[in-house]
């Protein structure tokens, strides 16, 4: 089987976030997928199973979990395969295309709801503009960018949340945002596509304006230019292949 490691959402080798993608020629087994995942010890590993005609069947694995939708390895995995391509996801179906050094994905958006989570705690002493949930994710608007950039907070706190995952945002250029997924064993992503299908629709609503770019600000750092469609997001990223190999197992 056919095994690589790409950095999505960067230009750059090791930058944004780096991936694992598995070639396969046939469904396998979950449980062989996450032990898969949990030794490459990438945010996700995205197992595609290549089917010469039709949509490819599309999985996504954290170290600990399977997760419903991957942005950055959708970016990896179309950027090894190439051309368009459309998948069959727990998302439904997903479509992506990779032309002149640029992948874009058409997913789904998912608009914050406002509610009254308290996350004071999980951000000491932060000043929070604004609290909502996606799907699956808390999600909070901080006052500015540096606010967003110096942030440290209360994973343990946040692990024991609903969901454990949470969303960070401000405006910045446009806007700049981080996330923190304990859990699902993810401390701080690096850059995180999906996480843009709420951060679009939020920001392009703010700022009046559908087209827009996301600089995710962790250590390594990424960018995701965002056009918001009605109920879908177009994301789109660069990515850099650095491993190319074979699983023995």
């Amino acid at each position: 089987m056919r095994f690589f490691v790409v950095d999505a959402f960067t230009d750059r080798a090791f930058a944004g976030n780096s991936a694992g993608v598995v070639l396969l020629d046939e469904p396998a087994d979950p449980t062989w997928m996450q032990a898969v995942a949990t030794e490459m010890k990438h945010a996700e590993t995205a197992f595609v199973v290549t089917t010469p005609e039709g949509p490819k069947s599309l999985r996504w694995f954290t170290p600990a979990v399977e997760v419903a939708l991957c942005g950055h390895a959708t970016v990896a995995a179309t950027h090894v395969l190439g051309g368009e391509q459309v998948y069959t996801t727990k998302s439904g179906e997903l479509r992506a295309k990779a032309q002149d050094g640029w992948v874009e994905l058409d997913f789904p958006s998912d608009p914050p709801t406002p509610t009254d989570d308290d996350l004071s705690e999980i951000l000491p002493g932060v000043e929070i503009e604004y609290v909502g949930r996606g799907v699956e994710n808390l999600f909070a608007v901080l006052e500015d960018a540096e606010t967003v950039k110096n942030l440290e907070p209360d994973l343990a706190k946040l692990k024991d949340t609903w969901t454990g995952r949470l969303l960070v945002t401000a405006k910045g250029d446009d806007y700049v945002s981080r996330f923190f997924a304990p859990g699902v064993g993810i401390d701080e992503d690096p850059v995180t596509g999906s996480a843009h299908c709420i951060l679009s629709p939020y920001w392009s609503e703010e700022l009046q304006n559908k087209d827009l770019t996301g600089h995710q600000i962790s250590a390594r750092g990424g960018v995701v230019r965002t056009r918001q469609d009605g109920d879908r997001v177009h994301l789109a990223g660069q990515a850099v292949t650095i491993v190319s190999g074979e699983l023995h197992v």
